[in-house]
């Protein structure tokens, strides 16, 4: 597996599948999960709603993934993940980030993704710093690739310069 990190804007990305950080509702909402349905169009809603709920306004639980067409997207597919709010980091929080890592990952090796663009997840809205949310991230993908072949290609897509230095030194390419 590849692991490259970007700054970039995840919609714009042409890749199999990118991740949405989701709300539990899957209702679209701020930060990126905003952004990904703006960009894909009123479609995702159509579909995310179409996805059954497990109890009301819930269609998908923290630390579990659900996917989707991607509209309007360059990507074929959405994987909607809902990451934990950060309480501090005595609350299970990194066993549920690293759970919406690793359930975003099975979704795309079920589904025959070869490429995948993630989001820092949890990192905005939902308080998760990003020192302690980028280790968290780059050893599930790891620990993911050791025995598994798909995906071949894992972006971790970085809005702004703080947030790709910090995934750029968890990875181990330093601060460039």
């Amino acid at each position: 597996m590849d692991i490259e990190i970007l700054q970039a804007d995840i919609t714009a990305l042409a890749v199999d599948a990118i991740v949405n950080a989701a709300n539990s509702a899957l209702c679209g909402g701020g930060g990126v999960d905003g952004a990904i349905h703006r960009a894909a169009g009123p479609g995702l809603l159509a579909e995310c709603r179409a996805l059954p709920e497990i109890e009301p306004e819930v269609r998908c639980p923290t630390g579990q993934a659900r996917i989707t067409r991607g509209c309007r997207l360059h990507a074929r597919h959405v994987i909607h993940t809902v990451g934990p709010v950060w309480g501090g980091g005595h609350d299970g929080e990194a066993d549920l980030l690293a759970s919406c890592y690793r359930e975003s990952l099975r979704l795309a090796e079920d589904n025959n993704i070869d490429s995948i663009a993630f989001p820092a997840i949890s990192c905005g809205v939902y308080g998760y710093p990003v020192e302690s949310a980028a280790p968290v991230a780059v050893a599930t993908l790891r620990e993911w690739a050791q025995t598994h072949e798909r995906p071949r290609r894992v972006i971790l897509c970085c809005y702004d310069a703080r947030t790709t230095t910090v995934f750029r030194e968890a990875l181990g390419n330093g601060g460039d």
